[in-house]
């Protein structure tokens, strides 16, 4: 049977996307079994700082007891420098296949993105998996202060001549930008005291020195506990559990400023959703035993391990807030 030109090709596409079809599928059963499979390999969690410090801390608190979950070892990768970059950079661009994750801060991935210029996307690179803990953010003074609740220091803090000044960790991190903020709700004039890390801050504040500090609990809290600084008042949605007798900003009527310091887990953009939501889940489960949660509470970290979707939601919120006190307030990194 003779067959014509047309007919010859019309059954050499058909081969083709059949052939086309079966690839894809296969490819469809491999992707599958990869997620279901996983992990069958060991996971590095890259901590964008250096080893000793709190970020590094949150990881390890609870890494052993997650390796044993997954049945794989956990490999705890430090790689500090560049205010955290390199490291979120190596995860950013790593494959999205849940065996590179970032244990992420939220002045690297939040706040930093505003004053640095980034080699990521922190809303487009990432896929959130779960917030790690919370570190409620702390107004401490030292004890020639004449103020113990946040009403009256609004009132001191007014009646001074020149602007209050309070340290923080740093030139735009999240505890200098709660000041800038706290500025903007109430109406306190406040001047910012940069220092190079929350250690030398609280030190000076408990000597006199300064009469403020806006920092995170975990850092402040053995001077509040040798009654060497008051405690004011605590950032976030509840009072701190270390410092139940303080209140919290929102209850001194402090509008909208609902904020917290936070270690959280990333992946790689278009890391699939069964690794994401296996990863949660297990991390879910760790952090109810008892001897990590006692860890994390030791050091005022409050563990979360929260879904996926609710920890891209407050990334999303941060980052966005976090750039508009920037802009508002004209911070910038010298």
């Amino acid at each position: 049977m003779k067959v014509t030109w047309s007919e010859a090709l019309r059954t050499s596409i058909i081969k083709s996307l059949a052939l086309a079809g079966m690839v894809a599928s296969a490819l469809s059963v491999g992707s599958a079994h990869a997620q279901t499979d996983y992990p069958n390999k060991p996971i590095r969690i890259v901590v964008p700082y250096a080893p000793g410090g709190g970020g590094d801390a949150v990881v390890r608190y609870m890494s052993d007891k997650l390796a044993e979950r997954l049945k794989q070892p956990i490999i705890v990768d430090n790689r500090p420098g560049a205010s955290g970059f390199i490291g979120a950079q190596i995860v950013a661009t790593a494959a999205p296949d849940g065996y590179t994750l970032l244990m992420a801060f939220d002045g690297t991935i939040a706040v930093a993105p505003h004053l640095l210029k980034a080699p990521f996307n922190t809303l487009t690179d990432f896929t959130p998996i779960t917030k790690l803990n919370d570190a409620a953010i702390v107004m401490a003074v030292n004890k020639q202060v004449p103020a113990k609740n946040f009403q009256e220091l609004v009132v001191y803090a007014k009646s001074l001549p020149n602007p209050m000044e309070f340290g923080s960790t740093g030139q735009g991190s999240s505890t200098h930008l709660a000041g800038e903020l706290l500025a903007m709700r109430t109406g306190m004039k406040l001047q910012h005291i940069p220092y190079k890390g929350g250690g030398q801050a609280v030190t000076d504040v408990a000597a006199g020195q300064i009469p403020m500090i806006l920092t995170v609990v975990p850092t402040v809290m053995p001077h509040i506990t040798q009654g060497r600084l008051v405690p004011i008042a605590v950032s976030g949605s509840h009072r701190a559990q270390s410092l139940p007798d303080v209140q919290t900003f929102t209850e001194a009527g402090v509008k909208d400023f609902d904020v917290s310091s936070w270690y959280g887990l990333l992946a790689p953009a278009k890391t699939p959703k069964p690794i994401v939501d296996k990863l949660q889940r297990e991390i879910a489960e760790v952090m109810k035993i008892p001897e990590v949660r006692e860890k994390y509470m030791k050091a005022s970290f409050e563990p979360v391990a929260n879904p996926p979707e609710e920890f891209a939601k407050q990334l999303k919120a941060d980052y966005e807030r976090w750039g508009q006190v920037v802009k508002d307030a004209g911070v910038k990194i010298e």
